[in-house]
């Protein structure tokens, strides 16, 4: 199992080398074949019309050849080659929190330094947004080695002191779709363990961009372990409360509303039209990876082209 490197007592320096290392060893050569970038789009040109099939995006319907035809058409469109591509690195206190191989801040920057790393290679523009409770800060889109390290070296910078409270997750991602002048790659990277108002942001994100969710997820946030009276502290607001593990009923209802809250974003990402991807402290997030991007690349290669729609 890879477990990505420990932002505290790594250099930063450090930090990222061993990250690059981790991508180009396990992840090399995703970024081959007919689409450049790492998770191929429909891409913003028009292309040829076909005719509609069970799975197409009812958004991307050409009513005026649909009205000329027996059937409905939707038009295809040319996957760009150059994007612009966004991470938004949710730093919530809530993420400093880990039980497995990590804690969850880590992954979600490996998650974001991945990104960058992939799409570094294909000329893409690279920016990045870090959200916390004290608001946005933007680090505008560049292209190059030197832009990526100075992005990751400030995202690994938390800053002056981090700022208490939960991230406001909903202005921050309408930040990012205000950023986002070209049609690219938007990907939103936290843990979503806050008030539901980033749905509607989310969704308007998704309409206009290729929009990627990565949630981040730690073991003991799903189920507790017995192991008698422990004390938990809220990391937003500092408040504590004493909880008695050992009692097995108390551990199937904190399952239960543990399932439901996954449930529930999970649900609401797939609303919105974004892709959804899980990556766990103690899971192989690179192997998550990995997966997640082949099976997007299977199912948009998937896609039947113009040519082979029947023509009448």
């Amino acid at each position: 199992m890879t477990a990505p490197p420990r932002i505290a007592g790594t250099s930063t320096e450090e930090l990222i080398r061993g990250l690059e290392l981790q991508v180009n060893r396990r992840l090399d050569g995703l970024l081959h074949g007919d689409y450049l970038g790492l998770v191929p789009g429909h891409g913003s040109e028009p292309g040829d019309a076909r005719a509609y099939l069970a799975g197409d995006d009812v958004r991307r319907i050409d009513w005026n050849v649909s009205a000329r035809m027996p059937d409905i058409h939707v038009r295809e469109t040319i996957a760009d080659r150059e994007l612009e591509s966004w991470v938004l690195l949710d730093r919530s206190p809530s993420l400093d929190f880990g039980t497995a191989a990590c804690r969850k801040r880590d992954l979600a920057y490996a998650a974001a330094s991945a990104f960058g790393f992939l799409t570094l290679r294909t000329g893409n523009r690279f920016g990045a947004v870090a959200a916390d409770a004290r608001g946005t800060r933007v680090l505008p889109p560049g292209t190059g080695r030197p832009h990526l390290l100075s992005v990751l070296r400030r995202l690994a910078d938390p800053g002056p002191a981090d700022g208490a409270g939960a991230t406001p997750l909903g202005e921050s991602i309408d930040r990012l779709g205000r950023l986002c002048r070209r049609r690219g790659l938007a990907v939103v990277i936290s843990d979503f363990l806050t008030d539901a108002d980033w749905e509607h942001p989310l969704r308007a994100l998704a309409a206009r961009h290729d929009a990627l969710v990565v949630e981040i997820i730690d073991p003991r946030e799903l189920e507790l372990p017995d192991v008698g009276v422990i004390d938990l502290v809220d990391p937003a607001t500092g408040r504590r409360r004493e909880v008695q593990t050992s009692n097995a009923g108390l551990r199937r209802r904190y399952a239960a509303a543990a399932a439901a809250q996954r449930a529930t974003t999970a649900r609401s990402i797939r609303a919105s039209g974004a892709d959804h991807l899980v990556l766990r402290t103690d899971g192989d997030w690179l192997r998550d990876l990995l997966r997640f991007v082949h099976l997007r690349r299977e199912r948009v290669h998937a896609r039947p082209t113009a040519g082979s729609a029947s023509r009448r």
